[in-house]
């Protein structure tokens, strides 16, 4: 469109661009057609298209939305190249899950694997740099799940599609509290003092007060506090998150 063809307030240009307005009707009926094609091709693409999706599928996600926009669209685009391109892309997808499924080393490059971000209840703070995982992020997923103390963690994992894992010890431990530090007085109903013992504000380390004094072994912090653990916690068991 030329500049001199842009004049504020024209609302018909506003409205309809510079195609005639019957083209609306157009658009409706090819915005039909596409849904329909598109529910069909998701439906063959399997039930993971419909739930958390991996690296792989996010990115067939992403280019179905740019493949059905220009055919719904655009009076110059037929719909036959669309839906080709949409076909094309169902091939692509199924070829690459037949490929994961049958290398676990071509999955470990496509999708990624897990990463173990807590482990006996102390934080793997290299791993959660990597990975870009804060510890608000982290603790903020233990609380949604009712974990208020690191003591009641056995493991963490951050699985390759990006939800958290998350299995609880037997038995609560003492450990670091998960709960905001501005908010002492739910800290004092849930959370019971364990004399003797200290944690590390980084990584969650516990040890016995007399060798609390310096750098923590697990993440060469100083920063120690006393050692809470939880009151109750429930029997052992596995959860997942988003």
């Amino acid at each position: 469109m030329k500049k001199e063809e842009i004049i504020p307030g024209d609302w018909n240009r506003i409205l309809f661009g510079q195609a005639p307005p019957i083209f609306l009707v157009e658009v409706l009926i090819r915005t039909f057609i596409i849904y329909l094609i598109l529910l069909v091709i998701v439906r063959l693409m399997g039930k993971r298209m419909g739930g958390q999706l991996t690296i792989s599928e996010l990115a067939v996600m992403i280019t179905l939305g740019a493949i059905v926009s220009p055919g719904m669209q655009m009076p110059q685009t037929g719909l036959l190249l669309g839906i080709m391109i949409l076909v094309c892309a169902l091939i692509f997808q199924r070829g690459l899950t037949l490929a994961e499924y049958k290398s676990a080393k071509f999955e470990d490059i496509s999708q990624g694997s897990a990463s173990i971000l807590v482990k006996d209840g102390v934080m793997e703070v290299d791993t959660m740099r990597k990975t870009k995982i804060s510890r608000q992020q982290l603790f903020s997923a233990l609380r949604g799940k009712e974990i208020f103390n690191l003591g009641e963690i056995d493991r963490v994992y951050l699985e390759a599609c990006g939800i958290f894992t998350i299995c609880k010890k037997k038995q609560p431990a003492p450990g670091l509290i998960l709960f905001p530090p501005d908010d002492r007085e739910i800290n004092s109903f849930s959370q019971e003092v364990s004399e003797g013992k200290k944690v590390c504000l980084n990584c969650g380390k516990t040890l016995p007060e007399e060798y609390a004094s310096g750098q923590c072994p697990v993440c060469d912090s100083n920063h120690w506090e006393q050692a809470s653990m939880s009151v109750s916690t429930e029997s052992n068991q596995i959860i997942s998150q988003k």
